[in-house]
């Protein structure tokens, strides 16, 4: 099992969450799609809800704050010194939305804009390093950026996080992985067929034992398909959108690394 128990090391995607207009809900649906249990961290966190996977961090809900606040899952990336980072968002064209803030000992963090106009956000471990367990069933296996303008991204966060590419031959949209000290830790690409419309965004994907028999659980729950269950050269995939507008990838386990 690939449990994680220290901090992530810059630039990896290291924690995700998602703001939502029903938390009960969508803790039915995503224990109804993804196994997860859940722990309530309650009044002083307002409620923000940590999902668990053979009992570590997989990922977290919360309430939206603001009214008519889309729901969207947003990525993390590790970072060792999130005022450090911020400023270099800063510099290298981006935007932030959220300054560096304290949430109480549990670490530090700031969301941003991208210069593409993708958000993102940053989380500095303190007492908490983000996601305790990956690529496993009903844990994060994967994280692409779907992007405007690939180049422009490459550029932007390998300036702030020192990613490094690797071309993907034959991929669509100048489609990239990237890595942090050596080791592949996502992609990055265009929008990737995507419907019009869509914004650039931060796309996770959870490992999941068989990918058709989640999808089924996901209509039953409430959600709808955008990609139905189909074969590609990294593993039996399908695109889920939950049932408050968020999408989000699963992929069969057996692929993970």
């Amino acid at each position: 099992m690939s449990i994680h128990e220290t901090a992530w090391p810059p630039g990896t995607p290291c924690c995700i969450d998602i703001a939502v207009p029903d938390v009960p809900l969508a803790r039915l649906f995503y224990s109804s799609v993804l196994g997860w249990t859940f722990v309530d961290t309650g009044d002083d966190f307002a409620h923000y809800t940590v999902c668990q996977k053979f009992g570590h961090a997989a990922a977290a809900i919360g309430p939206v704050l603001q009214e008519a606040q889309p729901s969207a899952w947003t990525v993390y990336l590790a970072s060792d010194d999130c005022d450090s980072t911020a400023k270099l968002i800063v510099d290298n064209g981006g935007t932030l939305l959220v300054a560096p803030t304290d949430i109480s000992d549990n670490g530090r963090m700031c969301v941003a804009l991208d210069p593409t106009g993708c958000v993102f956000g940053v989380w500095e471990s303190i007492e908490t390093i983000g996601i305790g367990i990956a690529n496993e069933p009903g844990s994060l296996i994967w994280t692409d950026a779907r992007l405007a303008d690939a180049d422009v991204g490459r550029a932007f966060y390998s300036a702030v996080f020192g990613h490094t590419f690797q071309p993907v031959t034959g991929a669509p949209d100048g489609y990239s992985t990237f890595s942090v000290d050596g080791t592949q830790r996502g992609g990055m690409g265009g929008m990737l067929g995507n419907a019009a419309g869509s914004t650039p965004h931060w796309l996770a994907y959870f490992a999941v034992d068989d990918v058709d028999a989640t999808v089924a659980d996901a209509e039953i729950a409430g959600g709808a398909i955008l990609d139905r269950p189909q074969d590609t050269s990294f593993g039996r995939t399908a695109m889920i959108v939950d049932p408050f507008g968020a999408r989000f990838g699963v992929i069969a386990s057996s692929v993970r690394g």
